[in-house]
């Protein structure tokens, strides 16, 4: 039965889902799933100022982030123990700053490597003129080393 609602259009297996729905309060163990106890209602603003997370001590690392966020000018400035939020958005300014940086790199690189193409094509250097030279040296040292070994080869005989 559920496989073909699944398979059914969209609207069938809504019908399928509101059948299930309106079934379950007839089923003991649907109806244990969901009941919840009752519980006190939630704290208001007041009763949370009590249980405030306490300050948060920055390492070495969380000090030099806060120096280059801004937020201090100074290590010797930052308080022993400062709030997480002020952490995390110096951390969060830094980052961001870091992405800048890897965006002008990046962009810097492929400056760069378009004027070393350029420079390249004029002065006619491509891969198939290197692989051509490649294999012709190549050619050549084989040519050498088997000329060398047919004269060894000629030694030895006489």
């Amino acid at each position: 039965m559920i496989f073909n609602a699944i398979s059914r259009s969209r609207a069938a297996f809504g019908t399928f889902v509101g059948q299930l729905q309106r079934s379950a309060p007839k089923s003991a163990s649907w109806r244990s799933l969901c009941s919840k106890p009752h519980e006190a209602p939630a704290p208001t603003q007041a009763q949370r100022a009590g249980f405030k997370m306490p300050g948060y001590r920055p390492t070495e690392m969380d000090k030099k982030i806060l120096v280059w966020s801004g937020r201090f000018k100074t290590k010797e400035q930052i308080p022993e123990q400062v709030s997480f939020e002020m952490i995390d958005a110096a951390r969060n300014k830094v980052r961001v700053r870091a992405c800048y940086v890897m965006i002008a790199l990046t962009i810097g690189g492929c400056i760069l490597m378009v004027i070393m193409g350029k420079q390249a094509v004029s002065r006619h250097d491509n891969l198939t003129s290197r692989n051509m030279e490649k294999k012709a040296r190549l050619r050549e040292e084989a040519q050498r080393e088997l000329e060398m070994a047919a004269s060894l080869t000629e030694k030895k005989a006489q």
